[in-house]
């Protein structure tokens, strides 16, 4: 059973670095203010214990943008550390079936000034968080330098700068809630319903742990992991950060990521550990530069460790992301991997964070782009369509919503929230020729290589 505890979130410290935009004939609401966010006062939980428990902060209702001005502008976009959070327990446990080890054949040396020079106090770096860690701040100072600290604090950075870029975008303001795992561990969910831009956008953390089902261990082992535990239990650690964001204004795309950590501890005291996650884009309407902007942005990250990850992993994510009785894939992809436990723990940390990092500059530029794009009656149906098919696949296909709604102590509300707030089922819908709908469906049908 899964406690939730309210946290009020007043941290909206600047971001450490500002990437810088220019994008092209983007209109805007002149009514429209979309004023930054001023530099607060610390947030009021880091004078207190980590144990003090806050009311909630609700979201905050727009109406949808008026008159349009066209405009061309430089857009500085705060940088992201990266961005996310996870479904509970969800996808931590599970990618059975289409198992693929993420090799490394070229690896591409890392520059000295690339290599952590961030990962400084704990305690100063969580004063840019939504909450509290899930984990004791006194906890984690004391094992910094192990993989789960790291790992926590590159999640919890994730999601506090992905929830900021989207307040300040739609002026809204994220719900923050805390839930505890009986079993052991728990997470941070933030969600904002309703907003300016955002019919629905979520940035979840969990951070998990206890002893690993037998279940679950014999779907490890179905993998190729060979687990060894004592008197028949596997210690376990898991987090991860996952999102998804569904917008109102169909020429805003649907964009989902999840980034997670997995340790065993076996009967000899030896840890088996691997990493996975991914970024894609689900648009409504093709656009030819967005998807070069994004999986441009997605192939860069990958480049800088591995000559084979991104049309490795954007294969893996056409793969993955598939509604086979629709016959077509979710999205138009990006990147997807599990079970990356080479060539070293290090680089694979890195080539996770690098990935991370790139969900702020791969998708805030086209919300950015696509602001007050008008859209007609018919656009939103179509919208609603395409949501349809998103819930399918994740209610159907999805493993980690699969396995997470199966799981004891999972927190069903963390786990749903990527399902869009509205949607929508038409019997025998297909669009007709020459449309830009059948164009979409096309390119669902038929993914393409898009750099």
């Amino acid at each position: 059973m899964a406690t939730v505890v309210f946290v009020k979130n007043t941290a909206h410290a600047a971001s450490r670095r500002c990437l810088i935009y220019n994008l092209k004939s983007f209109t805007r609401d002149s009514h429209s203010s979309f004023t930054p966010h001023k530099r607060p006062l610390p947030p009021a939980w880091l004078s207190r214990t980590t144990e003090v428990r806050f009311m909630s902060r609700g979201s905050s209702g727009r109406s949808e943008a008026g008159a349009r001005n066209s405009g061309r502008v430089m857009l500085a976009l705060k940088g992201a550390a990266a961005v996310t959070a996870a479904a509970a327990l969800g996808g931590f446990l599970v990618s059975a079936n289409h198992f693929q080890r993420a090799e490394m054949a070229t690896l591409v040396p890392r520059r000295a000034e690339e290599k952590d020079q961030d990962e400084g106090d704990i305690l100063a770096r969580c004063r840019g968080f939504m909450s509290p860690p899930v984990t004791d701040i006194a906890v984690l100072q004391g094992r910094k330098g192990e993989m789960c600290t790291r790992m926590e604090m590159l999640i919890m950075e994730t999601q506090a700068d992905f929830c900021k870029a989207l307040e300040k975008v739609d002026g809204g303001t994220f719900m923050v809630n805390r839930w505890e795992r009986e079993e052991g561990g728990g997470g941070i969910s933030c969600v904002m319903q309703d907003g300016k831009l955002f019919e629905k956008a979520g940035v979840n953390v969990s951070v998990v742990f206890g002893n690993l089902t037998e279940e679950a261990a014999k779907q490890m082992r179905s993998r190729g992991k060979v687990l060894k535990g004592k008197d028949g239990k596997l210690p376990f650690c898991a987090m991860g950060v996952s999102s998804v964001i569904h917008p109102k204004n169909p020429y805003i795309p649907t964009v989902h990521f999840n980034y997670r950590y997995f340790e065993i501890e076996e009967e000899d005291g030896s840890k088996q550990w691997w990493f996975g996650g991914g970024t894609d884009l689900t648009p409504v309407y093709v656009s030819k530069e967005d998807a070069l902007h994004f999986h441009g942005t997605l192939k860069e990250a990958c480049d800088k460790h591995h000559s084979q990850y991104y049309p490795d992993f954007k294969k893996w994510c056409d793969k993955y992301f598939y509604v086979r009785h629709r016959g077509e894939t979710r999205g138009i992809g990006g990147i997807f991997f599990d079970d990356l436990d080479g060539p070293s723990q290090e680089e694979a940390f890195g080539f996770v964070k690098s990935c991370a990092r790139t969900v702020v500059p791969c998708y805030l530029p086209i919300v950015y782009k696509h602001l007050n794009d008008p859209f007609t009656v018919e656009e939103k149906d179509w919208q609603q369509l395409r949501r349809g098919r998103y819930v399918e696949f994740n209610l159907v296909y999805d493993r980690g919503v699969k396995f997470g709604l199966a799981t004891p102590g999972s927190r069903i509300e963390s786990i749903l929230m990527s399902l869009p707030l509205t949607a929508r089922w038409e019997y025998m819908h297909e669009p007709a020729l020459g449309t830009r709908e059948a164009e979409m469906l096309e390119v669902l049908r038929n993914p393409k290589e898009w750099v």
